[in-house]
């Protein structure tokens, strides 16, 4: 009877031990998230303190900054310099978007039919190569773009005007921001296409070729379709990395102060590249406002975001949490 109630006792300490360590890992991982959440917290109170003082103070007689006035003017006038509160992003949004889809547009196929050819149709070690290739661009810092393109895509560009005999403001322009950021998010979306496609279940892609398929329609008419999910994740975070970035682009845009620009060859501004031009130099109302850019960045980042994920979630037919 002794033997049996130790048998039962060592069986009740070993699982209150196990309970505490349950409890000790729940709490080390609600610690870990609770810190990272305040990180965010702490970041986006910092910008949102800064980015309305434009709208609150008179900075010294220049003026408080008109929100609608900000919100959809057509040109920007930093203040220190000019005098001004003329403050208008809304010419920098438009700007912002037509560069970041014009750079979805041209490497998302480029991307996908790589990705196709690496996961199903390359040789495994050609494959295997290319595949490093790819994530070692996606590796590579975002100044080194920048100087790609400022040394030699800038190059190219002014002398295409100049073929052209349009004026180019030694390349910046359109043009360049869009190759440099199409170089940018390529590997991005080849490496998560090329994941989503070698993801498909091999018995749809055996069957459509048991059914009389060639390969070539097999890839693309039910390989590609089932993919489309992943397809459009790794297109929705290319657009984001071409929302959001910000070195690169400075280096090539040419940081136009009205707008928008449409036309390959003029030069343009985006949120970000407008954020970073001039940051360490400026102080007062020029420092505050790019804090206000920030906030119009990330509701801009959001917003495209959001929308994607619902065509996604439509064209995909998938739930999108």
């Amino acid at each position: 009877m002794l033997k049996i109630f130790n048998t039962i006792k060592i069986k009740l300490q070993s699982k209150h031990k196990k309970d505490y360590i349950d409890i000790f890992v729940k709490a080390l991982f609600f610690l870990t998230t609770l810190i990272s959440a305040s990180f965010i917290v702490i970041i986006a109170i910092f910008i949102l303190r800064e980015g309305i003082r434009p709208f609150i103070d008179d900075y010294d007689g220049i003026g408080r900054v008109n929100l609608i006035r900000f919100l959809m003017g057509t040109t920007w006038l930093e203040g220190q310099t000019f005098q001004s509160n003329l403050y208008g992003v809304g010419f920098i949004i438009i700007n912002t978007l037509y560069i970041a889809f014009l750079s979805l547009f041209l490497s998302l196929p480029i991307g996908v039919l790589t990705a196709l050819f690496i996961a199903k149709i390359a040789p495994k070690r050609l494959a295997s190569v290319l595949r490093t290739i790819i994530e070692l661009l996606a590796a590579i810092p975002s100044i080194v773009y920048g100087l790609f393109g400022s040394g030699v895509i800038l190059k190219i560009i002014y002398e295409m005007a100049k073929i052209f005999g349009v004026q180019s403001k030694g390349g910046n322009s359109v043009l360049a921001t869009v190759m440099v950021l199409s170089l940018m998010i390529l590997p991005t979306i080849t490496a998560l296409s090329e994941v989503a496609i070698r993801s498909v279940n091999k018995d749809i892609e055996l069957g459509s070729l048991a059914l009389g398929a060639t390969k070539t329609q097999t890839h693309f008419k039910v390989v590609l379709t089932s993919a489309k999910s992943g397809i459009f994740t790794a297109a929705i975070l290319g657009v984001g990395r071409a929302l959001g970035e910000a070195t690169a682009v400075s280096l090539v845009a040419g940081n136009a102060r009205s707008g928008p620009t449409f036309a390959f060859f003029e030069t343009t501004a985006t949120l970000t590249s407008t954020m970073l031009q001039g940051l360490k130099e400026t102080i007062g109302i020029d420092y505050d406002i790019r804090f206000s850019v920030g906030i119009v960045l990330i509701v801009v980042i959001l917003i495209t975001n959001l929308t994607l994920n619902f065509v996604k979630k439509k064209i995909g037919n998938v739930y999108v949490k």
